[in-house]
């Protein structure tokens, strides 16, 4: 299989060698398909619909014959002031959303039975950039742009892993507002937003174009005390953004993004405790504080009308800081009558500052008589993290870093190192044909080294010092085929991969031991679909997915000859997910007529199905005879992984009012791969039952610089939680919000 996808990939690049080349065709449009559109613009601003799909070519990368999906933020029903993601994705089926932080400072966002934690299954980009902790290390994306700023959401399943590497998820990239709309030198744009629990949030934003000079900036502010208790927190962000055209075909772009959230964490309950009172909280003193910068400089050159440049050079300064008492939530955090005063908390630290370079190349020619494309890219990246953990902090209840003892217990530094090359390839050998094969190369290297403990003596313990490197080919093919001139059959099958993780390499010497053959976690996704829109009536995409997951890692009890035990980390088994994503939005009125009319209405229907099990997956622990008992989970259901999301919606306009209700309902899954039904005790493990929300959201567009939106979050005021938590920000069960609501007013001058 391997062979044949690169074959055809050698075979289409060579034809596109010696291709006679034409003129593309260019649209500012979301027409889906013969589209080419630039990397940032305005999208859908004549149309009412917040979900698309992606062109087949949006800048340099290819997106046809992918599962895409393409949100458009300004058309968007619902509460964007505070992340909540279940109804910006609302249209986007089968994509999984813990609601464990109510003030959507973090985003935990998965697809196909993957861990929503932190998005880290997702390739998470901004403008196109990595935006994670640590892609390869650390794929968790503390930082994400509030919503207000962001023009428009991709997302990117399945093949996508040939363009951006490694995810089995896919790709998110929030692409933000740079103000390319704006043609006049100055433009004032504000967004006010008053909500319940003290939500007051403040987005403004400057923009303009004068000469050959483009820019835009934001600051944007929010806080709130939160739905539950302990629960406050604040974050402030600015961008900026500037551009400057040398000539017609060439500009260069610097952006800065400086993001501050500082959030309370309320911490976990137990199931009793979320019966009683979901809004409770036993935690007063548990602070989370995240610094994160991210710079780029882009470089676009069309060097004819046919071929395009795009090189980016990027890099993230990151600070992850937290202190609290995260002992069992059974263990209450009380003042102890010894010394008058609370136990001392743990500081945790993380410093990240990673640096990358990516250059990517598209080639639009004729071939066989229709439109071909080539694209190729290069990418390096260079990752450093300072891991300080355990620290002994301060008696005292606010965010306070200091440390009471002299040195870190934990004192760990990650670095990686990564560089990739990719060409994928677009042609039709016959009318309304499309074949769309590509490789990438892949080279990873990884260290880990540091103290993981001290001795009684005082002792340093050093971690096992090690450094892995490897290289390796992903290839893959795609194909759709044009049915009609609104609606095509696509299908793909593409190798995917998830690198170890510095977690997998943090073994301490006197209690765990890493397989030194360990390897990354690899596999493929095929995905084969319908999809279409017909006029401005019918918008549907109906697929089937199978996703493989091959060497799962995870640490098995092992035995010493001299009797003693110890962890080894090492690839333990493989899982597969399969199921459907299907979504079908409907406008009554258009079905029947293209006129305009007073009166309007729209439905959708978003589902999505998953079976995740675990295959062969071998467990072996310690029992308290000082056995080894070994056991298998297949056929477990893989954690976290709901088999049904339903979201379903209807949206009434009449001139220049809409009224929106969205209904989301979510399965249950189990919390632990042992698929524990009865919660244990400290809420860490057990069923997490199925809920269902109801959000209303209602807009008044007086004109283009003026409108209202107002909305109800959680209409019927469900109890629910979507998540256990074995840690920060628990740990137990975090409970999800009950009703609230917002007000927004936007205007731009």
């Amino acid at each position: 299989m391997k062979r044949v996808l690169v074959l055809l990939s050698v075979m289409s690049t060579a034809l596109y060698v010696t291709a006679q080349q034409k003129d593309p065709i260019k649209k500012d449009t979301v027409d889906r398909f013969n589209t080419v559109m630039p990397e940032v613009t305005v999208v859908g601003r004549n149309s009412t619909s917040d979900i698309h799909q992606m062109p087949e070519i949006v800048g340099t990368s290819i997106y046809a014959g992918k599962k895409s999906s393409l949100v458009v933020m300004d058309n968007v029903k619902g509460n964007v002031a505070t992340n909540t993601m279940r109804q910006i994705i609302a249209k986007v089926p089968g994509i999984h959303v813990w609601e464990s932080d109510g003030s959507g400072i973090q985003i935990g966002i998965s697809a196909r039975g993957l861990s929503p934690n932190r998005s880290w299954e997702f390739n998470v980009r901004q403008n196109g950039y990595d935006i994670a902790a640590d892609p390869f290390g650390y794929p968790e994306a503390y930082y994400n742009p509030q919503l207000q700023a962001v023009q428009r959401v991709e997302i990117i399943r399945g093949q996508g892993a040939l363009q951006y590497g490694p995810q089995f998820g896919g790709m998110v990239n929030y692409i933000l507002r740079n103000g390319s709309e704006i043609k006049k030198p100055f433009e004032f744009e504000t967004q006010q937003t008053v909500g319940s629990f003290g939500l007051i949030n403040s987005y403004n934003a400057i923009g303009g174009q004068q000469g050959k000079v483009h820019y835009y900036a934001f600051f944007d502010h929010r806080n709130a005390n939160g739905w539950r208790e302990n629960s406050a927190y604040y974050t402030n962000a600015g961008f900026g953004t500037v551009t400057y055209k040398f000539t017609s075909k060439f500009s260069l772009t610097a952006e800065f993004m400086q993001s501050h959230i500082r959030s309370q964490q309320p911490g976990g309950l137990t199931d009793a405790q979320f019966t009683a009172n979901a809004r409770q909280s036993f935690r007063s003193r548990n602070w989370i504080d995240i610094k994160w910068n991210t710079a780029a400089l882009i470089a676009n050159y069309q060097i004819t009308d046919k071929q395009k440049l795009n090189v980016k050079l990027f890099g993230v300064a990151g600070d992850r800081n937290s202190v609290g008492f995260v002992r069992a939530i059974t263990i209450m955090d009380t003042i102890v009558a010894s010394t008058k005063q609370y136990n001392s908390r743990t500081v945790d630290i993380d410093q990240y500052r990673n640096l990358g370079l990516e250059a990517r190349y598209l080639n639009l020619y004729t071939l066989f008589g229709r439109q071909a494309a080539f694209s190729a890219g290069l990418r390096a990246y260079e990752g450093k993290t300072d891991r300080f953990r355990d620290g002994v902090g301060t008696t005292g209840t606010n965010y306070d870093l200091t440390r009471v003892d002299g040195k870190w217990p934990r004192d760990l530094d990650f670095l990686s190192k990564n560089a990739a090359l990719f060409v994928e390839q677009s042609f039709s050998p016959v009318k309304n044909l499309l074949i769309i094969p590509g490789i990438r190369y892949e080279y990873l290297w990884a260290k880990a080294s540091g103290i993981t403990s001290y001795t009684s003596a005082g002792d340093p313990v050093y971690l096992q010092n090690l450094e892995k490197g490897r290289s390796f080919f992903l290839a893959g093919i795609g194909a759709e085929y044009h049915v009609n001139s609104f609606s095509e059959i696509y299908g793909n099958i593409t190798q995917s991969y998830r690198p170890i993780q510095f977690a997998d390499l943090t073994a301490a010497p006197t209690t765990d031991v890493v397989d030194p053959n360990m390897k990354d976690a690899s596999g493929y996704n095929i995905d084969l679909g319908y999809r279409g829109k017909w006029h401005d009536a019918i918008f549907f995409d109906v697929s089937a997915y199978y996703l493989q997951y091959n060497n799962r890692v995870g640490s098995i009890t092992q035995q010493r000859t001299d009797g003693t035990f110890y962890n080894y980390r090492t690839n333990v088994g493989n899982s597969v997910s399969k199921g459907i994503e299907s979504l079908v939005e409907w406008n009554p009125f258009k079905t029947f007529s293209a006129k305009a009319r007073k009166f309007d209405a729209s439905l959708f229907v978003s589902y999505g199905f998953t079976e995740a099990r675990y295959g062969n997956f071998k467990v072996v622990t310690k029992n308290s005879a000082n056995q080894l008992v070994e056991t298998n989970l297949k056929d477990k259901f893989v954690e976290n992984a709901p088999q049904h999301i339903v979201r379903a919606g209807v949206t009434l306009q009449y001139t220049k009012f809409s009224l929106t209700t969205q209904w989301s309902h979510v399965s249950g899954s189990f919390a632990d791969a042992n698929n524990t039904v009865t919660p244990t005790a400290n809420g860490q493990a057990g069923y997490i039952p199925s809920y269902t929300v109801v959000d209303i959201t209602a807009v008044i567009k007086w004109n283009n610089s003026l409108n209202l939106k107002a909305g109800v979050n959680n209409a019927t005021d469900a109890r629910y939680f979507t998540r256990r938590a074995g840690g920060y920000p628990g740990p137990g069960l975090l409970p999800s919000d009950g009703r609230n609501v917002f007000l927004s007013i936007t205007a731009k001058l």
